[in-house]
């Protein structure tokens, strides 16, 4: 995730970062440049007295507000998922905290606090990786012999879970955690698993196919009629204002698409390796303290 001073307006206007959408269409830009300026010559050499033409603008107009209505509820959409995943690692942070803090000032035994002390960041690490391509072991601090066991795993955050419970269990039946104790911590447990699920079913549910498809089409189509409209008032500067208009139309499009699925490594994807340096970091801190 791209961090920036919103309040920089001559910076952001002029600045070029590669998660802007000119870079990333550039090459369609100038397709629908020449295609557009195709257009506009056949229509000037060939229709130059087509009256119908001065009296596509109302329509157009009216095309235009229904487009910008589509692309409305496309970004809003796509917003919504990508707040949602950022409030559920919130909820990550905040029991990743919880859970450290209670078991900070239970455990005694140094063997139970450096195994919870690795397992709580594994979990978030391993849950950062499995929403992308996959979990990646070199990141997560195991043994070898753990490690060979959750290798044989499809879902390693689950696998991790399920590590935490079977020692939170053996130190209830060794009357190290009460029974109260266990059912406060299963409480935080359960929202970790809460919120991977929430964040499979944002990256697994993408926007309906035709939905997709159909903004796409409606949108070229409009773009490359759109020099019919103002052929006979600008000439072949037509062509240049529906390239704008599809520069625009096209890049509300793509960033709807980018933060649709907001757990990968582009620009305005979230800051997962972030959060979980900071789980990790909080973690640490809390087993140290309570060293001391």
């Amino acid at each position: 995730m791209v961090n920036y001073n919103p309040k920089s307006w001559l910076h952001l206007i002029f600045a070029l970062h590669k998660s802007d959408t000119l870079r990333m269409l550039w090459k369609e830009i100038i397709y629908i440049s020449i295609f557009t300026l195709a257009i506009t010559f056949l229509v000037l050499h060939y229709f130059p007295n087509a009256t119908f033409l001065s009296e596509l603008k109302t329509v157009f107009s009216l095309i235009g507000f229904v487009i910008s209505l589509l692309l409305v509820f496309r970004t809003n959409t796509a917003y919504d998922r990508w707040w949602e995943g950022r409030r559920k690692w919130g909820e990550l942070v905040n029991d990743s905290r919880n859970v450290s803090m209670k078991l900070a000032d239970l455990l005694e035994e140094e063997e139970d606090r450096m195994f919870f002390k690795r397992m709580i960041p594994n979990f978030v690490l391993s849950a950062k990786e499995h929403l992308r391509k996959g979990v990646l072991f070199e990141e997560l601090n195991l043994s070898e012999e753990e490690t060979q066991g959750l290798k044989n795993q499809k879902h390693i955050p689950l696998a991790i879970i399920q590590m935490i419970y079977k020692r939170l269990i053996e130190l209830k039946k060794k009357n190290v955690i009460t029974e109260n104790d266990f059912l406060i911590l299963d409480k935080n447990l359960n929202n970790y698993m809460d919120c991977v699920g929430a964040c499979e079913r944002i990256k697994n549910t993408p926007i309906p196919f035709s939905y997709s498809l159909f903004i796409k089409k409606f949108i070229f189509i409009y773009v490359t009629t759109l020099p019919l409209a103002f052929v006979t008032i600008f000439g072949y500067a037509s062509a240049f204002i529906a390239t704008f208009v599809f520069y625009v139309l096209v890049s509300m499009e793509v960033l709807a698409e980018e933060i649709e699925d907001p757990f990968g490594t582009d620009d305005n994807d979230l800051p997962t390796d972030t959060i979980c340096e900071r789980i990790k970091e909080g973690t640490e801190q809390m087993f140290e303290c309570q060293l001391k």
